[in-house]
């Protein structure tokens, strides 16, 4: 059997474009939900307005990468002792009762390939349902004025996802689009409770 876990996922221009309001927008409470190579999480402890960064990822392999990164950042002084940390689990599977003011996703956001499957870039055989999974526990783990920013594709169905924002009580701002290469479009969300 294969194992479902691939390499750490290398950062992208998606991460830097995401990356680039993790450092501008992370604030309180913060945590990086499938955080890969850890891109998100060390963009957020940037910001002095995140007071502490939970990273969190299901693959082993990530969970090992990041925890190096951040002590080594511990032990050269780039990161305060204690402001980060790094949790193995399936989203929120370990966060049980945790709110957050902010919560960041780079979701696996493309539909699932049958011939190479990797679980840092499928997001369900259409491309949503992992990102619509992630919005669904979302709503129990962020504050009532807290955050969510998120970035997802074009591939993965931009009405769709939409539109689950919308079932689920969110509001949006579209923070930044990017084209990549001739037939994707990258969009950056930040979403909150819709309270109207």
């Amino acid at each position: 059997m294969d194992n479902i876990y691939p390499p750490v996922y290398p950062p992208s221009e998606d991460s830097a474009f995401l990356a680039s309001f993790v450092r501008k927008l992370a604030r309180g409470k913060t945590v990086d939900i499938g955080t890969g190579s850890g891109t998100q999480a060390f963009a957020a402890a940037e910001n002095n307005s995140a007071e502490s960064i939970t990273a969190v990822d299901i693959n082993p392999a990530a969970v090992a990468h990041v925890r190096a990164k951040i002590r080594q950042g511990e032990l050269d002084g780039t990161i305060a002792k204690g402001r980060m940390t790094m949790i193995e689990s399936d989203m929120f599977a370990h966060l049980e009762g945790e709110l957050f003011d902010t919560i960041i996703c780079n979701p696996p956001y493309l539909p699932d390939d049958d011939r190479a499957r990797d679980i840092a870039l499928d997001g369900g055989p259409a491309g949503y349902e992992w990102t619509e999974r992630f919005l669904e526990e979302s709503m129990t783990h962020l504050v009532p004025n807290g955050q969510i920013l998120m970035l997802f594709s074009n591939l993965t169905n931009k009405d769709r996802v939409d539109g689950t924002l919308r079932r689920l009580g969110f509001a949006h701002e579209i923070l930044g689009e990017m084209v990549v290469g001739m037939f994707e479009r990258l969009y950056v969300y930040r979403i909150w409770r819709n309270t109207r």
